[in-house]
Protein backbone atom coordinates (compact mmCIF):
# COMPACT_ATOMS: atom_id res chain seq x y z
CA UNK A 1 0.00 0.00 0.00
CA UNK A 2 1.40 3.62 -0.78
CA UNK A 3 1.27 5.39 1.94
CA UNK A 4 2.01 8.92 3.50
CA UNK A 5 5.76 9.03 5.22
CA UNK A 6 5.53 9.63 9.02
CA UNK A 7 8.18 11.67 10.66
CA UNK A 8 8.48 10.97 14.39
CA UNK A 9 11.71 11.94 16.15
CA UNK A 10 15.37 10.55 15.28
CA UNK A 11 17.71 9.07 18.01
CA UNK A 12 21.25 8.00 17.87
CA UNK A 13 22.67 6.02 20.38
CA UNK A 14 26.40 5.73 21.53
CA UNK A 15 27.22 2.71 19.38
CA UNK A 16 26.58 4.86 16.33
CA UNK A 17 23.48 2.77 15.43
CA UNK A 18 19.95 4.80 14.39
CA UNK A 19 16.67 4.14 15.84
CA UNK A 20 14.21 5.24 13.24
CA UNK A 21 10.06 4.69 13.49
CA UNK A 22 8.75 1.12 11.90
CA UNK A 23 6.72 2.03 8.78
CA UNK A 24 4.74 -1.11 7.91
CA UNK A 25 3.69 -2.07 4.31
CA UNK A 26 0.47 -3.73 3.43
CA UNK A 27 2.67 -6.93 2.49
CA UNK A 28 4.20 -6.93 6.11
CA UNK A 29 7.59 -5.42 5.32
CA UNK A 30 9.02 -3.16 7.66
CA UNK A 31 12.12 -0.65 7.65
CA UNK A 32 14.56 -1.97 10.84
CA UNK A 33 14.72 -0.35 13.67
CA UNK A 34 17.96 -0.62 14.89
CA UNK A 35 21.33 -0.51 11.81
CA UNK A 36 24.42 0.75 11.36
CA UNK A 37 24.88 2.97 8.68
CA UNK A 38 27.50 2.16 5.38
CA UNK A 39 29.13 5.20 3.62
CA UNK A 40 28.94 2.47 0.42
CA UNK A 41 26.58 2.52 -2.13
CA UNK A 42 24.47 -1.07 -2.08
CA UNK A 43 26.27 -3.59 -4.94
CA UNK A 44 22.28 -4.52 -6.47
CA UNK A 45 21.37 -6.78 -9.51
CA UNK A 46 19.94 -5.25 -11.71
CA UNK A 47 22.40 -2.06 -11.70
CA UNK A 48 19.45 0.77 -10.90
CA UNK A 49 21.35 3.10 -8.88
CA UNK A 50 20.96 7.01 -10.45
CA UNK A 51 19.70 5.71 -13.28
CA UNK A 52 16.67 7.56 -15.56
CA UNK A 53 13.43 5.95 -16.31
CA UNK A 54 10.44 6.12 -17.63
CA UNK A 55 7.06 7.63 -16.17
CA UNK A 56 5.14 4.18 -17.04
CA UNK A 57 8.08 1.44 -16.94
CA UNK A 58 7.33 -1.52 -14.77
CA UNK A 59 8.92 -1.70 -11.37
CA UNK A 60 12.52 -1.87 -10.81
CA UNK A 61 12.86 -5.47 -8.74
CA UNK A 62 16.42 -5.71 -7.86
CA UNK A 63 18.34 -8.49 -5.23
CA UNK A 64 21.23 -7.56 -3.52
CA UNK A 65 24.48 -8.69 -5.23
CA UNK A 66 26.16 -11.07 -2.39
CA UNK A 67 24.68 -13.15 0.46
CA UNK A 68 22.41 -11.62 2.75
CA UNK A 69 19.77 -13.06 5.08
CA UNK A 70 17.02 -10.87 4.20
CA UNK A 71 16.82 -6.90 2.67
CA UNK A 72 14.17 -3.84 2.95
CA UNK A 73 13.58 -1.20 0.36
CA UNK A 74 12.48 2.29 0.64
CA UNK A 75 11.38 4.24 -2.19
CA UNK A 76 10.25 7.36 -1.18
CA UNK A 77 9.37 10.81 -3.14
CA UNK A 78 7.88 14.20 -1.40
CA UNK A 79 4.87 12.60 1.02
CA UNK A 80 5.05 9.04 -0.62
CA UNK A 81 6.40 6.19 0.10
CA UNK A 82 6.81 2.21 -0.94
CA UNK A 83 8.01 -0.49 0.85
CA UNK A 84 9.69 -3.95 -0.76
CA UNK A 85 11.73 -6.62 0.91
CA UNK A 86 12.47 -9.96 1.82
CA UNK A 87 14.98 -12.02 -0.47
CA UNK A 88 14.75 -9.23 -3.11
CA UNK A 89 12.64 -5.88 -3.69
CA UNK A 90 10.12 -6.38 -5.91
CA UNK A 91 7.29 -3.49 -5.42
CA UNK A 92 3.74 -3.98 -6.12
CA UNK A 93 2.89 -2.70 -9.68
CA UNK A 94 -0.09 -0.50 -8.50
CA UNK A 95 2.00 1.15 -6.20
CA UNK A 96 4.84 1.72 -8.30
CA UNK A 97 3.10 3.37 -10.87
CA UNK A 98 1.49 5.47 -8.23
CA UNK A 99 4.97 6.29 -7.23
CA UNK A 100 6.14 7.05 -10.26
CA UNK A 101 3.43 8.99 -11.62
CA UNK A 102 3.53 11.84 -8.57
CA UNK A 103 7.82 11.78 -9.00
CA UNK A 104 7.96 12.38 -12.88
CA UNK A 105 10.03 14.54 -13.58
CA UNK A 106 11.95 14.39 -10.18
CA UNK A 107 13.95 11.87 -7.89
CA UNK A 108 12.55 8.45 -6.51
CA UNK A 109 15.24 8.41 -3.18
CA UNK A 110 15.96 4.16 -2.63
CA UNK A 111 17.21 3.37 0.61
CA UNK A 112 18.95 -0.58 1.29
CA UNK A 113 18.50 -2.41 4.35
CA UNK A 114 20.50 -5.59 4.53
CA UNK A 115 20.36 -8.04 7.27
CA UNK A 116 23.27 -10.34 7.63
CA UNK A 117 24.06 -12.91 11.14
CA UNK A 118 21.00 -10.74 13.01
CA UNK A 119 22.63 -7.32 12.11
CA UNK A 120 20.91 -5.08 10.24
CA UNK A 121 23.29 -2.24 7.24
CA UNK A 122 21.45 0.77 6.20
CA UNK A 123 23.49 1.76 2.51
CA UNK A 124 24.44 4.93 1.39
CA UNK A 125 20.92 5.74 -0.61
CA UNK A 126 20.41 6.36 -4.28
CA UNK A 127 18.17 7.92 -6.59
CA UNK A 128 16.22 6.78 -9.80
CA UNK A 129 14.84 9.87 -11.41
CA UNK A 130 11.35 9.43 -13.15
CA UNK A 131 11.43 11.07 -16.69
CA UNK A 132 8.07 12.29 -17.99
CA UNK A 133 8.49 10.84 -21.42
CA UNK A 134 7.01 7.83 -21.53
CA UNK A 135 7.91 4.90 -22.85
CA UNK A 136 6.21 2.13 -25.61
CA UNK A 137 4.00 -0.12 -24.36
CA UNK A 138 6.34 -3.63 -25.40
CA UNK A 139 9.33 -4.77 -27.36
CA UNK A 140 9.39 -7.96 -29.02
CA UNK A 141 12.67 -9.78 -29.07
CA UNK A 142 13.97 -13.18 -30.71
CA UNK A 143 15.09 -15.55 -27.56
CA UNK A 144 17.62 -17.98 -28.32
CA UNK A 145 20.61 -19.75 -27.36
CA UNK A 146 23.79 -18.48 -28.05
CA UNK A 147 25.20 -19.18 -31.75
CA UNK A 148 27.35 -22.45 -30.51
CA UNK A 149 24.43 -24.07 -29.52
CA UNK A 150 21.79 -25.83 -31.32
CA UNK A 151 18.49 -23.52 -32.22
CA UNK A 152 15.94 -25.81 -31.04
CA UNK A 153 13.02 -23.86 -28.81
CA UNK A 154 13.42 -20.47 -30.47
CA UNK A 155 10.74 -18.12 -30.25
CA UNK A 156 9.71 -14.39 -31.44
CA UNK A 157 8.54 -13.35 -28.02
CA UNK A 158 6.87 -9.73 -26.65
CA UNK A 159 7.35 -8.16 -23.31
CA UNK A 160 5.33 -5.98 -21.76
CA UNK A 161 7.49 -2.74 -20.55
CA UNK A 162 4.61 -1.92 -17.68
CA UNK A 163 3.98 -5.07 -16.17
CA UNK A 164 6.32 -7.59 -16.22
CA UNK A 165 4.42 -9.95 -18.81
CA UNK A 166 5.91 -11.72 -21.20
CA UNK A 167 4.18 -13.95 -24.24
CA UNK A 168 5.13 -16.14 -27.26
CA UNK A 169 4.70 -14.64 -30.91
CA UNK A 170 5.67 -17.51 -32.42
CA UNK A 171 7.79 -20.79 -31.15
CA UNK A 172 9.99 -22.69 -33.77
CA UNK A 173 8.92 -25.88 -32.58
CA UNK A 174 5.14 -25.59 -34.07
CA UNK A 175 7.37 -26.29 -37.64
CA UNK A 176 9.65 -28.51 -36.34
CA UNK A 177 10.27 -32.40 -37.01
CA UNK A 178 12.23 -35.23 -35.61
CA UNK A 179 14.08 -34.81 -38.64
CA UNK A 180 13.93 -31.33 -39.58
CA UNK A 181 14.29 -28.08 -37.70
CA UNK A 182 13.04 -24.29 -38.45
CA UNK A 183 14.97 -21.15 -37.83
CA UNK A 184 13.59 -18.04 -37.61
CA UNK A 185 14.56 -14.53 -37.65
CA UNK A 186 14.42 -10.60 -37.97
CA UNK A 187 10.91 -9.84 -37.43
CA UNK A 188 10.19 -6.39 -37.90
CA UNK A 189 7.47 -3.93 -37.63
CA UNK A 190 5.90 -1.23 -39.71
CA UNK A 191 6.09 1.86 -37.72
CA UNK A 192 5.75 0.49 -34.32
CA UNK A 193 2.62 -1.30 -35.71
CA UNK A 194 2.05 -4.92 -33.58
CA UNK A 195 -0.70 -5.34 -36.60
CA UNK A 196 1.89 -5.27 -39.65
CA UNK A 197 4.53 -6.96 -38.82
CA UNK A 198 6.79 -9.68 -40.75
CA UNK A 199 9.48 -12.29 -39.97
CA UNK A 200 11.50 -14.61 -42.41
CA UNK A 201 11.81 -18.74 -41.68
CA UNK A 202 14.88 -20.65 -43.00
CA UNK A 203 14.68 -24.95 -43.55
CA UNK A 204 11.68 -26.47 -43.11
CA UNK A 205 8.34 -24.74 -44.19
CA UNK A 206 10.85 -21.73 -45.09
CA UNK A 207 9.34 -18.54 -45.99
CA UNK A 208 8.31 -14.84 -45.34
CA UNK A 209 5.10 -14.65 -43.39
CA UNK A 210 3.62 -10.77 -43.33
CA UNK A 211 0.56 -9.84 -41.49
CA UNK A 212 -1.36 -6.76 -42.82
CA UNK A 213 -4.66 -5.66 -40.69
CA UNK A 214 -5.92 -8.87 -39.96
CA UNK A 215 -4.38 -10.64 -42.96
CA UNK A 216 -1.54 -13.18 -42.76
CA UNK A 217 0.51 -14.77 -45.68
CA UNK A 218 3.27 -16.68 -46.56
CA UNK A 219 5.54 -15.68 -49.38
CA UNK A 220 8.51 -17.56 -50.94
CA UNK A 221 11.04 -14.89 -52.65
CA UNK A 222 13.25 -18.19 -54.17
CA UNK A 223 13.84 -16.73 -57.57
CA UNK A 224 16.76 -17.38 -59.77
CA UNK A 225 17.17 -13.37 -60.35
CA UNK A 226 18.04 -12.49 -56.46
CA UNK A 227 20.84 -14.15 -54.62
CA UNK A 228 18.36 -15.55 -51.62
CA UNK A 229 15.40 -14.70 -49.09
CA UNK A 230 15.36 -11.62 -47.78
CA UNK A 231 17.28 -11.34 -44.57
CA UNK A 232 17.46 -8.51 -42.81
CA UNK A 233 14.29 -6.69 -43.35
CA UNK A 234 13.35 -2.17 -43.17
CA UNK A 235 9.77 -1.70 -43.61
CA UNK A 236 9.17 1.99 -45.39
CA UNK A 237 7.04 4.25 -42.91
CA UNK A 238 3.72 4.34 -45.14
CA UNK A 239 4.30 2.74 -48.44
CA UNK A 240 3.34 -1.48 -49.01
CA UNK A 241 7.45 -1.64 -49.54
CA UNK A 242 9.82 -3.55 -48.06
CA UNK A 243 14.00 -3.51 -48.59
CA UNK A 244 16.06 -6.74 -47.41
CA UNK A 245 19.33 -7.32 -47.51
CA UNK A 246 19.90 -11.35 -48.96
CA UNK A 247 22.71 -13.02 -47.64
CA UNK A 248 24.85 -15.88 -48.36
CA UNK A 249 26.07 -15.93 -44.66
CA UNK A 250 27.76 -18.41 -42.74
CA UNK A 251 29.63 -19.08 -39.20
CA UNK A 252 33.02 -20.09 -38.18
CA UNK A 253 34.07 -20.84 -34.29
CA UNK A 254 37.77 -19.29 -33.38
CA UNK A 255 40.05 -21.72 -30.69
CA UNK A 256 42.06 -18.51 -29.06
CA UNK A 257 40.20 -15.15 -29.58
CA UNK A 258 38.10 -14.12 -27.19
CA UNK A 259 35.53 -13.75 -29.65
CA UNK A 260 34.05 -16.85 -29.89
CA UNK A 261 32.46 -16.87 -33.48
CA UNK A 262 32.56 -15.36 -36.47
CA UNK A 263 29.82 -14.72 -38.39
CA UNK A 264 30.07 -13.58 -41.94
CA UNK A 265 28.27 -12.97 -45.54
CA UNK A 266 30.14 -14.38 -48.78
CA UNK A 267 27.59 -12.54 -50.67
CA UNK A 268 24.71 -9.85 -49.96
CA UNK A 269 22.61 -7.68 -52.01
CA UNK A 270 19.92 -5.42 -51.22
CA UNK A 271 16.27 -5.98 -53.07
CA UNK A 272 13.09 -4.05 -53.03
CA UNK A 273 9.47 -6.04 -52.74
CA UNK A 274 6.76 -4.68 -53.33
CA UNK A 275 4.48 -6.40 -50.45
CA UNK A 276 1.00 -5.41 -52.34
CA UNK A 277 1.59 -6.50 -56.17
CA UNK A 278 3.94 -9.73 -54.89
CA UNK A 279 7.11 -7.90 -56.85
CA UNK A 280 10.96 -7.82 -56.37
CA UNK A 281 13.69 -6.46 -57.58
CA UNK A 282 17.36 -5.85 -57.45
CA UNK A 283 18.56 -2.87 -55.55
CA UNK A 284 22.13 -2.92 -55.04
CA UNK A 285 23.90 -5.98 -56.56
CA UNK A 286 28.16 -4.87 -57.03
CA UNK A 287 29.93 -8.56 -57.11
CA UNK A 288 32.47 -6.58 -55.01
CA UNK A 289 30.16 -5.25 -52.27
CA UNK A 290 28.91 -6.87 -49.20
CA UNK A 291 25.23 -4.76 -48.88
CA UNK A 292 23.43 -5.30 -45.62
CA UNK A 293 21.51 -3.58 -42.86
CA UNK A 294 18.84 -1.47 -44.90
CA UNK A 295 17.10 1.38 -43.13
CA UNK A 296 14.97 3.83 -43.56
CA UNK A 297 14.56 7.85 -42.70
CA UNK A 298 11.28 8.54 -40.80
CA UNK A 299 10.30 10.83 -43.64
CA UNK A 300 10.39 7.78 -46.47
CA UNK A 301 12.52 9.73 -48.28
CA UNK A 302 16.01 7.99 -48.14
CA UNK A 303 17.28 4.61 -46.95
CA UNK A 304 20.19 3.81 -45.00
CA UNK A 305 22.69 0.65 -45.22
CA UNK A 306 26.14 -0.87 -44.92
CA UNK A 307 28.22 -1.90 -47.67
CA UNK A 308 31.93 -3.42 -47.66
CA UNK A 309 34.02 -3.51 -50.66
CA UNK A 310 35.75 -6.74 -50.90
CA UNK A 311 37.69 -7.64 -53.99
CA UNK A 312 37.21 -11.78 -54.45
CA UNK A 313 40.15 -13.81 -56.47
CA UNK A 314 38.70 -16.30 -58.78
CA UNK A 315 41.57 -18.72 -57.75
CA UNK A 316 39.91 -19.68 -54.09
CA UNK A 317 36.58 -20.75 -52.81
CA UNK A 318 34.73 -17.29 -51.91
CA UNK A 319 33.55 -18.56 -48.28
CA UNK A 320 37.20 -19.43 -47.54
CA UNK A 321 38.42 -15.78 -48.55
CA UNK A 322 36.15 -14.28 -46.16
CA UNK A 323 37.66 -16.54 -43.40
CA UNK A 324 41.52 -16.03 -43.99
CA UNK A 325 41.05 -12.44 -44.31
CA UNK A 326 38.32 -11.79 -42.10
CA UNK A 327 40.10 -8.59 -40.51
CA UNK A 328 39.79 -6.59 -43.96
CA UNK A 329 36.22 -6.65 -44.24
CA UNK A 330 35.25 -3.09 -43.19
CA UNK A 331 31.74 -1.84 -43.79
CA UNK A 332 30.67 1.69 -44.34
CA UNK A 333 27.43 3.70 -43.81
CA UNK A 334 25.53 4.60 -47.45
CA UNK A 335 22.50 6.10 -47.99
CA UNK A 336 20.50 6.31 -51.07
CA UNK A 337 17.33 9.32 -51.82
CA UNK A 338 14.07 7.92 -53.08
CA UNK A 339 11.19 9.65 -54.16
CA UNK A 340 7.80 8.26 -52.63
CA UNK A 341 5.81 9.22 -55.53
CA UNK A 342 7.76 7.50 -58.16
CA UNK A 343 9.44 4.67 -55.91
CA UNK A 344 12.01 5.66 -57.32
CA UNK A 345 16.16 4.92 -56.10
CA UNK A 346 19.17 7.56 -56.44
CA UNK A 347 23.00 6.58 -56.51
CA UNK A 348 24.59 5.37 -53.57
CA UNK A 349 25.93 8.57 -51.44
CA UNK A 350 28.69 7.72 -48.72
CA UNK A 351 27.78 8.83 -45.36
CA UNK A 352 30.59 7.73 -43.22
CA UNK A 353 33.63 6.17 -43.86
CA UNK A 354 34.38 3.84 -41.00
CA UNK A 355 37.21 1.75 -43.53
CA UNK A 356 39.59 4.60 -43.09
CA UNK A 357 39.81 4.52 -39.35
CA UNK A 358 40.38 0.57 -39.49
CA UNK A 359 36.85 0.05 -38.25
CA UNK A 360 33.37 -1.34 -39.79
CA UNK A 361 29.51 0.26 -39.36
CA UNK A 362 26.80 -1.49 -39.30
CA UNK A 363 23.31 -1.38 -37.75
CA UNK A 364 22.19 1.61 -38.81
CA UNK A 365 18.92 3.30 -37.33
CA UNK A 366 17.83 6.85 -37.41
CA UNK A 367 15.76 8.59 -34.80
CA UNK A 368 12.38 9.29 -35.33
CA UNK A 369 12.46 12.82 -35.89
CA UNK A 370 15.74 12.18 -38.20
CA UNK A 371 18.05 14.37 -36.52
CA UNK A 372 20.29 11.07 -35.07
CA UNK A 373 21.73 8.23 -36.82
CA UNK A 374 22.77 5.44 -33.95
CA UNK A 375 25.33 2.45 -35.64
CA UNK A 376 27.54 0.00 -34.35
CA UNK A 377 31.27 0.26 -35.12
CA UNK A 378 33.31 -2.59 -34.46
CA UNK A 379 36.90 -3.74 -35.72
CA UNK A 380 35.52 -5.98 -38.51
CA UNK A 381 32.78 -7.49 -39.89
CA UNK A 382 29.35 -7.51 -39.68
CA UNK A 383 28.15 -9.30 -36.93
CA UNK A 384 29.01 -7.14 -34.21
CA UNK A 385 26.75 -8.90 -31.50
CA UNK A 386 29.70 -11.36 -31.18
CA UNK A 387 32.41 -9.01 -31.06
CA UNK A 388 34.03 -7.22 -27.23
CA UNK A 389 35.02 -4.76 -29.36
CA UNK A 390 31.85 -3.10 -30.43
CA UNK A 391 30.26 0.12 -29.37
CA UNK A 392 27.02 2.12 -30.39
CA UNK A 393 28.18 5.53 -32.11
CA UNK A 394 25.82 8.40 -33.22
CA UNK A 395 26.14 10.72 -36.51
CA UNK A 396 24.15 14.25 -35.84
CA UNK A 397 22.23 14.26 -39.55
CA UNK A 398 22.19 18.06 -39.11
CA UNK A 399 25.78 18.82 -38.31
CA UNK A 400 27.63 15.68 -39.85
CA UNK A 401 29.46 15.34 -36.25
CA UNK A 402 30.06 10.92 -35.50
CA UNK A 403 31.03 9.96 -31.44
CA UNK A 404 30.75 7.06 -29.61
CA UNK A 405 27.93 6.93 -26.92
CA UNK A 406 30.37 6.43 -24.42
CA UNK A 407 27.64 6.48 -21.75
CA UNK A 408 25.94 3.89 -22.89
CA UNK A 409 29.07 1.52 -23.93
CA UNK A 410 30.17 -0.80 -21.45
CA UNK A 411 34.16 -3.39 -22.16
CA UNK A 412 31.71 -5.49 -23.75
CA UNK A 413 29.69 -5.94 -26.41
CA UNK A 414 26.72 -3.28 -27.37
CA UNK A 415 25.17 -4.53 -30.66
CA UNK A 416 21.40 -4.15 -31.81
CA UNK A 417 19.16 -1.22 -31.11
CA UNK A 418 16.02 0.28 -31.50
CA UNK A 419 14.70 4.19 -30.83
CA UNK A 420 11.53 4.74 -29.15
CA UNK A 421 8.41 5.70 -31.39
CA UNK A 422 9.07 9.28 -29.10
CA UNK A 423 12.34 9.07 -30.01
CA UNK A 424 13.23 9.91 -26.44
CA UNK A 425 14.24 5.99 -25.33
CA UNK A 426 16.40 3.29 -26.74
CA UNK A 427 16.82 -0.23 -26.32
CA UNK A 428 20.11 -2.11 -27.53
CA UNK A 429 21.22 -5.46 -26.68
CA UNK A 430 24.55 -5.63 -24.42
CA UNK A 431 26.36 -8.09 -23.13
CA UNK A 432 28.12 -6.36 -20.47
CA UNK A 433 26.59 -8.31 -17.58
CA UNK A 434 28.62 -11.97 -18.46
CA UNK A 435 30.02 -11.53 -21.99
CA UNK A 436 28.05 -14.37 -23.14
CA UNK A 437 24.58 -13.40 -23.39
CA UNK A 438 23.03 -10.93 -24.46
CA UNK A 439 20.18 -8.79 -22.87
CA UNK A 440 17.72 -5.78 -23.46
CA UNK A 441 19.47 -2.36 -21.84
CA UNK A 442 17.39 0.68 -22.49
CA UNK A 443 18.65 4.55 -22.03
CA UNK A 444 16.77 7.82 -22.48
CA UNK A 445 18.24 10.17 -25.31
CA UNK A 446 17.81 13.87 -24.79
CA UNK A 447 17.20 16.38 -27.69
CA UNK A 448 21.28 16.54 -27.60
CA UNK A 449 21.81 13.36 -28.30
CA UNK A 450 23.09 12.63 -25.10
CA UNK A 451 22.50 9.49 -23.45
CA UNK A 452 21.44 8.76 -19.94
CA UNK A 453 23.18 5.25 -17.80
CA UNK A 454 21.65 2.31 -19.30
CA UNK A 455 19.50 -0.45 -17.39
CA UNK A 456 18.60 -3.47 -18.08
CA UNK A 457 15.25 -4.90 -18.41
CA UNK A 458 13.28 -5.19 -15.38
CA UNK A 459 11.43 -8.43 -14.49
CA UNK A 460 9.33 -9.79 -11.55
CA UNK A 461 12.02 -11.83 -10.80
CA UNK A 462 15.49 -9.63 -10.24
CA UNK A 463 17.37 -12.76 -10.89
CA UNK A 464 15.62 -13.76 -14.08
CA UNK A 465 18.36 -12.74 -16.11
CA UNK A 466 20.73 -14.91 -14.19
CA UNK A 467 18.59 -18.10 -14.66
CA UNK A 468 17.80 -17.96 -18.14
CA UNK A 469 20.22 -19.73 -20.73
CA UNK A 470 18.63 -17.58 -23.82
CA UNK A 471 20.21 -14.12 -25.45
CA UNK A 472 17.90 -11.13 -26.51
CA UNK A 473 18.37 -10.84 -30.05
CA UNK A 474 16.63 -8.14 -32.13
CA UNK A 475 14.75 -5.76 -29.34
CA UNK A 476 12.20 -4.32 -31.34
CA UNK A 477 9.76 -1.04 -29.77
CA UNK A 478 5.67 -2.04 -30.04
CA UNK A 479 3.00 0.64 -29.81
CA UNK A 480 1.06 -2.50 -29.00
CA UNK A 481 0.34 -6.42 -28.10
CA UNK A 482 0.87 -8.14 -31.08
CA UNK A 483 -2.49 -10.26 -31.10
CA UNK A 484 -1.51 -12.84 -34.05
CA UNK A 485 -2.09 -16.43 -31.91
CA UNK A 486 1.24 -18.47 -32.48
CA UNK A 487 -0.64 -21.45 -33.99
CA UNK A 488 -1.60 -18.72 -36.66
CA UNK A 489 1.45 -17.84 -37.81
CA UNK A 490 2.60 -21.43 -37.91
CA UNK A 491 -0.39 -22.57 -40.03
CA UNK A 492 0.48 -20.09 -42.66
CA UNK A 493 3.69 -20.96 -42.46
CA UNK A 494 2.87 -24.67 -42.93
CA UNK A 495 1.18 -24.03 -46.69
CA UNK A 496 3.34 -23.58 -50.34
CA UNK A 497 3.01 -19.60 -50.31
CA UNK A 498 2.71 -16.85 -53.37
CA UNK A 499 5.77 -16.93 -55.07
CA UNK A 500 7.13 -13.49 -55.79
CA UNK A 501 7.19 -12.32 -59.47
CA UNK A 502 10.91 -10.81 -60.26
CA UNK A 503 11.20 -7.65 -62.06
CA UNK A 504 13.57 -5.50 -62.95
CA UNK A 505 12.56 -2.16 -61.32
CA UNK A 506 9.44 -1.56 -58.84
CA UNK A 507 6.26 0.36 -60.21
CA UNK A 508 6.64 3.95 -61.26
CA UNK A 509 4.29 6.02 -59.35
CA UNK A 510 1.23 4.87 -57.41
Amino acid sequence: MMRKKIFLPLYICALSLSLLSTVVSCSGVSVPEVYKESAQLPKIYPDYVDVMVPVNIAPLSFMLDGDCDEMVARYTYAGDELLAGGESACPDVGEWHQLTQHAQGQDIQVEVYARRQGEWTRYKPFAIKVSPDSIDPYISYRLISPSYVAYEELTISQHSLERHEESVIYDNMLCSTAKEGQCVNCHHFQQYDPARMQFHARQNMGGTVIAYDGSLRKVNMANDSILSAGVYPAWHPWLPLIVYSTNITRQVFHTRDINKIEVFDSASDLIAYDAERNEVANLERAADELEVFPAWAPTGDCLYYCSAHFEFSDTTDHELQVIERAREVKYNLYRKRFNPETWEFGPSELLFDAATMGKSATLPRVSPDGRYLMFTLGEAGCFHIWHYDADLWTIDLQTGEARALRELNSDKTESYHSWSSNGRWVVFSSRRDDGGFTRPFFAHIDAKGRGSKPFELPEADPAWHRKSLKCYNIPEFVKGKVEVRPQQWADVLKTEGTLVKYVRALRAGQ
